[in-house]
């Protein structure tokens, strides 16, 4: 491999193990393998290992477990759960919670439509985060033909847990990195669900 396709690795890039493109991390899953050889999703990307890269789509999940591409790329056999898909898109949910609770905790987000009124019509927003299960005619009145990126990767009932309430439909992101690192899992969420959903 030439030095220069070496470094490219080793930086911010790195290779699907199924597809070979060199890609941002961000668009890709990192997966380990545990102590007994278990395969285990990375989604931080902080566990200790030789990471092993996917493309953060579904098709290419199934490509790699039909054609062995974990055991062939960790050279020896490797336990994979029978739910790892499942095991992925509760993890990365998991993920864009635990980043709506930091924008709550930090005063980078709002719940509820009053306030997320109120943040629009002071240009306050930078992403908007909104129920999966929320109305589309709703959360189109809402924006009300304002250019915002708007991300509907969560449940209301999920997104109310952030907010200790029952239910939260509307949330307001102000600007800042919170909104790029949203979109990023997001969108390696949107892979594993039909059609790209959120």
């Amino acid at each position: 491999m030439p030095d220069d396709a070496i470094a490219r690795e080793r930086g911010p890039l790195r290779r699907c193990i199924v597809t070979r493109e060199v890609l941002p991390k961000e668009r890709l899953v990192r997966f380990v393998i545990g102590p007994t050889r278990e395969l285990v999703p990375d989604l931080g990307g902080r566990l200790p290992g030789r990471g092993l890269w996917l493309l953060a789509r579904e098709d290419v999940l199934h490509k790699a477990l039909k054609q062995g591409a974990f055991a062939r790329a960790a050279r020896g056999s490797v336990g994979v759960p029978g739910d790892l898909g499942a095991l992925v898109v509760s993890g990365l949910r998991q993920r864009i919670r635990d980043l709506v609770g930091f924008a709550r905790r930090s005063g980078e987000a709002v719940a509820g439509r009053e306030a997320v009124l109120d943040w629009l019509r002071h240009d306050r927003v930078a992403l908007l985060v909104q129920a999966s299960d929320g109305s589309p005619a709703e959360r189109s009145r809402l924006v009300g033909g304002r250019e915002l990126p708007v991300l509907t990767p969560l449940t209301a009932a999920e997104l109310g847990g952030v907010f200790g309430r029952d239910r939260a439909v509307h949330v307001a992101i102000s600007p800042g990195r919170m909104v790029s690192s949203l979109q990023a899992e997001a969108a390696r969420l949107a892979g594993f669900l039909p059609a790209g959903g959120v």
